[in-house]
């Protein structure tokens, strides 16, 4: 989006379109209903294209980089399919060029507040189950320098809280720096003028840096949040993954993230119904996560991914058994949050205010990502204006499993 306003080309996110205009759609192609929500979008916008609506449908990223030939023989609609590594060939496409020179000038998807800031591109680990690397290919680190410059850019533009992403966080900087430098990046960030928090989104557990923990310590804007998804503790289901990690050795790392970080969030994303999972293998994963009281845990259900290791293993865990066991671990992970927004009330949080929706400010503490963990909830009454993207000191006098309720103070 950035590249073509930067050529004169009237562009925005989602907006409502004329006859005259171009849909790009970037896709997923991640798992089975994130592939459904695209192929369902695709759809919907060629058919918009069929009835004359609009002039022209672009397909991108990771189910057009996966699976081209097919969706070009099955939605003839569609203008261009390109992958997730052509982005001059679609501006192109647009009647735009590639602009080397553009550092940082990016547009947000999200409210101006908060940014995701995707720091690497690909990955090297060889999880039987997934099939990022064939649609992402290799990991490739930015290199600081440049990072700094777009968190600078973000931030003069009125960004307050940078999301760093990743295919894999921890490996950050081993590809060009021949060494794990996260560390040195979080400080790096720090640093920009106007950044009041940095989270950290998807950090693999093999290997798992743990000065990166020291730094959360020592800056005060680095949240003391941590996204690890460990997806199973049974040592025959991770073996099988290809997780490279023990269930002693998961153990210890949690526990040693804990004794440096009391206070630290820890999200984690477990895995159910993967080949050959027994009821066994699932109690032991019950257990794990009724012992180690996670803050934030979602679930999702494996589902077989075409030229992965796991899609030549039989997928044997009916879908009935790992819909009822993920239900069953997210009743145990609500039971714990409801627990521990109780042990809130009472306390008083910094708080940034996302948006306004009915008679309520919503906004996040340090402890909560956007769209996927708790919200605090303020009321708005006439003599309560808040403005989004400010923060504020709330004390919070009630809770429920997902979400807090309080009061400015």
């Amino acid at each position: 989006m950035g590249q073509l306003k930067a050529n004169d080309v009237s562009v925005q996110h989602e907006s409502k379109v004329g006859k005259g205009d171009t849909v790009v759609i970037n896709t997923c192609g991640f798992i089975d209903r994130a592939k459904q929500e695209s192929i369902d979008t695709i759809l919907e916008w060629s058919q918009a294209k069929e009835k004359g609506k609009i002039a022209k449908l672009v397909v991108m990223g990771c189910l057009s980089e996966r699976y081209k030939e097919d969706l070009q023989k099955e939605m003839p609609h569609v203008d261009a399919f390109f992958g997730t590594r052509e982005l001059p060939a679609v501006l192109k496409s647009l009647g735009a060029d590639y602009k080397h020179e553009l550092v940082g000038e990016r547009l947000l998807s999200t409210p101006i507040h908060y940014a995701y800031f995707k720091i690497a591109e690909g990955c090297n680990r060889p999880c039987s189950f997934c099939a990022i690397p064939i649609m992402r290919g290799k990991h490739v680190s930015t290199p600081i320098e440049e990072l700094v410059a777009n968190a600078k850019y973000l931030a003069q533009n009125g960004t307050k809280e940078l999301i760093l992403i990743a295919q894999e966080l921890t490996y950050y900087g081993i590809d060009i720096y021949g060494k794990r430098r996260l560390d040195d990046l979080l400080r790096a960030l720090s640093d920009v003028d106007g950044i009041e928090w940095i989270r950290l989104q998807y950090a693999y557990p093999t290997q798992f840096p743990l000065e990166i923990i020291d730094v959360m310590k020592e800056r005060a804007n680095i949240c003391n949040y941590l996204d690890m998804p460990l997806q199973h503790i049974s040592d025959n289901v991770l073996k099988s993954m290809r997780r490279g990690i023990t269930a002693r050795k998961t153990y210890e790392l949690i526990d040693q993230i804990r004794e440096r970080m009391p206070e630290i969030c820890l999200r984690t994303t477990m895995l159910v119904g993967y080949p050959g999972e027994t009821e066994g293998d699932f109690e032991e994963l019950v257990a794990f996560v009724e012992k180690t009281r996670f803050d934030r845990l979602g679930v999702f259900q494996y589902s077989h991914e075409e030229n992965t290791h796991a899609g030549s293993l039989i997928d044997d865990v009916p879908a009935e058994v790992k819909e009822e066991r993920a239900e069953r671990l997210m009743d145990v992970q609500r039971e714990i949050s409801m627990q521990k927004n109780l042990e809130k009330i009472g306390k008083t949080y910094k708080v940034l205010i996302d948006r306004v929706e009915g008679d309520n400010w919503i906004g996040r503490t340090e402890f909560d990502s956007p769209e996927v963990d708790n919200e605090v909830l303020i009321s708005a009454s006439n003599d309560n204006y808040l403005r989004i993207g400010d923060f504020y000191n709330v004390k919070i006098n009630d809770a429920m499993e997902y979400d807090l309720f309080g009061e400015v103070v």
